[in-house]
């Protein structure tokens, strides 16, 4: 039974230095707009991986300064937004999961290094709080269960959603994600407090711990 989704290209690639060409258009004209997007994508590979790149990043892409760096950042934010007001706007997570999916992978699929996230859920399964809880290496994040369990008393939360994502693309869990996933649950069962799963990102697809039924309880 396969559980991980994968994300199928939405644009070509021609689709995509289109769009991006009109984005910046307006502020470097047609001709060099045309020039600095086909620079973009050749050295990020997709329109979501170029605008989600640190701006130090795309300044090294002839032809994009701080200004241009700024506007791709501005639009990488309100994308995000966008996708976690859809989560916002739905009710219960557990009833809005493709919304949930769409968020974590617009928020976290393109990041060069690896990130924590915990959703804080109310009793009726609607989002308190979205917090990164800890931002590692390339390969590697620090967890510390207690601190997580913590944030969740503190924000009268009674259920999680664990988030992390893999720069390496490939959302497969390792033995170290699933010892800190059985950890946090060790601590959090005591308490009262659920974890509903744990989600991995990857650049084309996540992977579920609850699908694969890699949780206990």
């Amino acid at each position: 039974m396969q559980h991980t989704k994968r994300y199928v290209a939405r644009w070509t690639a021609e689709d995509q230095e289109q769009l991006l060409t009109r984005l910046l258009s307006s502020a470097v004209g047609i001709r060099r707009s045309r020039e600095i997007s086909a620079g973009l994508l050749r050295r990020f590979g997709s329109l979501p991986a170029a605008i989600a790149a640190p701006s130090y990043r795309m300044q090294e892409v002839a032809g994009v300064g701080p200004a241009t760096a700024r506007l791709l950042s501005t639009v990488m934010e309100a994308t995000q937004q966008i996708a976690k007001e859809r989560i916002c706007d739905a009710g219960p997570i557990l009833t809005s999961w493709p919304q949930l999916l769409d968020y974590c992978h617009t928020a976290m699929a393109f990041e060069s290094i690896e990130q924590f996230r915990v959703l804080f859920l109310d009793k009726k399964n609607r989002l308190i709080a979205d917090e990164v809880q800890q931002v590692g290496t390339v390969d590697y994040t620090p967890i510390y269960p207690r601190e997580v369990i913590r944030r969740t008393l503190e924000l009268s939360a009674i259920s999680l959603i664990l988030v992390h994502n893999h720069p390496s693309g490939d959302p497969a869990p390792s033995s170290a994600d699933l010892r800190m996933t059985h950890e946090i649950i060790t601590v959090a069962k005591p308490m009262g407090i659920l974890v509903h799963d744990h989600i991995i990102i990857g650049r084309c697809g996540h992977v579920s711990m609850r699908a694969m039924k890699l949780l206990n309880g």
